[in-house]
Order: structure tokens, then sequence, then C-alpha cells
């Protein structure tokens, strides 16, 4: 399939439009039809197969596709760029084309990355890539890494400026990875997707440590265990569908706003499933989902990373057809405690939705920071940092429900009206305060305990006593209601018209901060 130079310049007008087909043709076929069919055999989609599912019909404007190599004459150099819409909405894309040299990057294959880079910024449209490579092209030694740092430093100046979003349809190994890893959202698919600085075979060299490229860098063990990836699907066509339903919430870039979609669920809508939700037994969990999916749009939650650090969620949605970003502690996981990975995962996707003029609802229900000694020396500290950080940064409208518990420290990070939330709500079920009433207890009744002595039937009805003393006098939202750290205490039922209400007077907010080049958020 090499192209060959040969007397295209010469013959009639009907002449040269024919080799103008033929070319076109031979720059379809990429790597060959054998090649073609080792990709299928694989149970994958050639780059073009899976252009042509994510984008409108005929709605893709191919750019470069004659571009050559040194190393490689086959047309477009291993890797398919142009531009079309999704659903509507206008994108960048490049998609690599493992049938041509394992969709290895040399210096050209890398140029058009960073043509379409270039043009998707100047332009303000999405970025999407789609990555199937074996890595560097060897034989074009250190031009094809240079190539790579090409891309990482236009993937750092778009970040913040226009969505990007990363599929990961094959291979993904070396300084290849660092791409996907600087845009922000990454997609997987099982089985065929991997993701890996140094593979299986120089681990087992180096370490003598045998591990699978599942285990190593799969795409449940980057949705689960490290969190690299965002989202993780069945196979390629589940995949590409999950990237045009999150391009449905995202604007083009951060001078617009959110798409919106009309609704036929009613802005007064009050939910009366969420006057039982909360459980009599302070202990007992419940899935935080159940009040999410009650109080927003109908069948609208997306939820990002759903796998890794479940006890947060985060994800998209639409209140009254606006779209926003959700935030919210599960009690069903740790209940609902802040620790490392919660807290990354929850300021990254808040330091998106404010670059990206998307308002954040958070839902609160948290009783702490997770304790132990693995997350105090593995720096829950700096972590737990970054969370706070990313709500005091965020000047997007922020909106709070507290539907049960928040607690200390906690309390502060979660969008608490000091850290700069516009609009607080708590349920009337809602507990304000330093701590529980077991914990609190111990601390200021220590005294009243230890005169009791060592009567356990005593010691244990004092505590039961100052235990609901406690809670009668302190373990309630009306105090902070009382000094305005909440805006209102609600029936729970009434939290959609609340919330509709509270953003509908923020869509206008405006906040300006001081001038500076950037902060230095604890990384």
């Amino acid at each position: 399939m090499a192209l060959d130079f040969k007397d295209l310049g010469s013959g009639s007008t009907e002449i040269r439009i024919q080799k103008l087909k033929e070319l076109n043709e031979k720059a379809a076929l990429g790597g060959g039809l054998d090649a073609i069919d080792r990709q299928h055999e694989r149970n994958k989609l050639t780059a073009r197969e899976r252009i042509a599912l994510l984008v409108d019909e005929d709605s893709f404007q191919e750019v470069g596709k004659f571009i050559t190599s040194e190393s490689s004459s086959i047309l477009g150099d291993g890797i398919v760029t142009g531009f079309g819409t999704v659903d509507g909405k206008r994108v960048g894309i490049y998609s690599q084309d493992f049938t041509v040299m394992g969709g290895s990057l040399g210096i050209q294959h890398a140029k058009k990355i960073c043509f379409i880079q270039d043009s998707c910024i100047k332009s303000g449209i999405p970025l999407i890539g789609i990555n199937d490579s074996g890595g560097a092209r060897i034989q074009e030694g250190v031009v094809g890494l240079g190539g790579y740092a090409d891309i990482f430093y236009r993937n750092v100046k778009a970040s913040g400026v226009i969505p990007q979003l990363s599929a990961i349809m094959g291979p993904c190994a070396g300084g290849a990875v660092y791409s996907p890893a600087l845009t922000d959202f990454i997609f997987m698919v099982r089985g065929t997707s991997f993701m890996f600085l140094t593979g299986p075979d120089v681990i087992k060299e180096v370490l003598n440590e045998e591990v699978t490229f599942e285990e190593l860098g799969g795409a449940v063990t980057h949705n689960q265990k490290s969190g690299v990836a965002h989202m993780v699907a069945k196979n390629e066509v589940e995949a590409i569908h999950q990237i045009k339903r999150i391009l449905s919430y995202i604007p083009s870039n951060n001078m617009e706003d959110p798409p919106f979609l009309p609704t036929n669920d009613e802005p007064t809508r009050r939910e009366e499933s969420l006057a039982n939700v909360i459980p009599d037994d302070p202990n007992k969990p419940y899935d935080m989902r159940d009040v999410i999916n009650a109080v927003i749009d109908r069948d609208s939650f997306y939820e990002i990373q759903p796998l890794f650090a479940p006890n947060l969620l985060i994800g998209f949605a639409r209140l009254n057809g606006h779209a926003i970003g959700i935030v919210a502690n599960q009690p069903r996981d740790l209940a609902g405690c802040l620790d490392i990975n919660g807290s990354l995962k929850g300021a990254r996707f808040i330091r998106f939705c404010d670059a990206f003029n998307i308002p954040i609802v958070t839902f609160q229900d948290v009783p702490g920071f997770l304790p132990g000694t693995n997350q105090e020396w593995l720096g829950i500290i700096k972590h737990g940092a970054k969370l706070l950080y990313a709500y005091c940064e965020a000047t997007v409208p922020k909106l709070c429900v507290t539907t049960r518990k928040s607690y200390g420290g906690a309390y502060c990070v979660m969008s608490s009206r000091q850290v700069g939330s516009d609009w607080n709500l708590a349920w009337a079920t809602g507990e304000i305060a330093v701590m529980g009433s077991k914990g609190a207890v111990k601390i200021i009744r220590r005294k009243d305990l230890a005169a009791i002595g060592k009567n356990d039937k005593k010691l244990a009805e004092a505590t039961a006593k100052f235990e609901q003393e406690y809670k009668s006098e302190l373990l309630h939202p009306y105090l902070a209601a009382k000094v305005g750290y909440i805006d209102d205490v609600i029936d729970p039922r009434d939290t959609r018209p609340k919330l509709i209400s509270g953003l509908e007077l923020l869509k206008n907010k405006v906040e300006s901060r001081p001038r500076r080049k950037h902060g230095n958020i604890p990384l």
C-alpha cells in the first residue's frame, strides 16, 4: 500500500481525477486488507471505523491524508486526522491506525496530531484522541520522542481551554501514556486496551515480578485501582457511545456555557421517596445515588469513575435542562469518609467543571476523613488539601445539600459556606457538628464518666443520657442556620425545586479573584 509518486502530475483532468480516486481508496486501506483482518480478529475496529461510529454521518473532513514519512511511505503515516461533528457539536479527532507499523509514532505522525491540537485550540472545539499504538517508531530514533514532547506541550496548552478526551483502543505504552494522562477524561475497553510505562517483560527482567498485560495496565486496573482512567466499556462501540454522551454535558470551550437540553421533568416536582431515604439509625448506610436520581432531571445522571474511590460519587447531570457537575459522599462505602483516592477524584472533577463553566452541586453526608496510619503516611493531609483547594478555587455556582452527617474538617472541605459555596441547604435530618455524639461525649463528659467508676450498667446509662443530650442540643442543622452557614433547612422532598431556584439565582454569577499567574495547588 506504499505510495508511488511517479506520473501523478501527468495526464488529462479525467486521468488526474481517477488517480485521486485511486489514492483515496489506497489511503482508506491503511496497512492493507490483511492487516485490517488481523485488527478485526483482535476484536478491534480500524481507525476509520472508529471515527465513522463517533461522528455524524458525512461530517468528517480528513486532513493530512497524503502525508508520508521516510520510514513509511504508506499514506497518512499510521494516523487518521480531521474534523467532524458529534450530535452537531464540532470536534477535532485523531485516530491511530494500528494496521500501519503498529500505529507507531514518527515525526510526521506526531505533526499530524499537533496540527489537530493547534486547530482545536484556535477554533475552540473539543479534541478527541483515539490511541492504538505500539509506541515510538524505533526507525526514526529521537525525533519520535521529540514528537511526543510536542504533543504533551499542546495538551498542557489546551488544558482548561478546550475539553480533551482520550480513548484507549489498544496498547498505549511508554511515553505515549502521558498525553492521555494530561487530558480530561480517559475511556478504556475491557480486554483490548492497555496503558503502562514499562511492560510485563521489562518488569519480569528487572524485578523478577510476573504480571499479565491485563493485571498491569488493563481497563479494570486503571478504572478501579490506579484511577488513571475514568470509564470502562465492554467493547469499542460502547466506549464511543460513552464519549458521545459526555460531550452532551460539556461546552466546546472555556468561553461557552454548558449545553442546555429542554426537559419535561417539572422544576417544582416534589420527590416523596426522599422523606424516608435517611435511616433512623445514624450508623445505617443508604445509597446516595437514590438521592441524586430523585432530584435531577430523570435519567440524566452520568456517573464518572464509578469503580474508583466509590466513597465519593462524581458525575454529570441536568437540573431543569441545565448541565451540572455532581460531587457526593457515598454512605455505602467507608461510611462516606473522605480518603486519599476520593479527594483526588473529587478535586480533579471540580477543577474540570470550574474550567468549563459547569455549576457544581454537592450532596454532603460525611463523618470525617478516613483515619489510620496508612492514610496518614501516604499523605491524606496533602491530598485532602487538594479537594479543599479545588472547592476554594472554583468560581462557578456552587450549591450544597447536607442530607445527614457533616462533621469536623470534612464539613469545611465539602463545599461549606466558608470555602465559597453560594447556596447551602440542609435537610431536617442534617447533623452539622464538630463530631458525632459518641466521640463528643467521651471528650466533653470525660470527668463525669470517670466519676461513675467501673459500674458497667451505670456507665452505659450515663453515656446514653449524655449522647442524647448532645444530639438534642448540637446534632442538628439549626445552629449552622442560626449563624448563616446554612441558607435554609428544608423538607427533603423539596430538594429539587430548591436547587433549581438556587441555580436560577446564580446563573449570572461573577466572582473575581486577585490577579496571579497561577496558584500552587499542593501536588
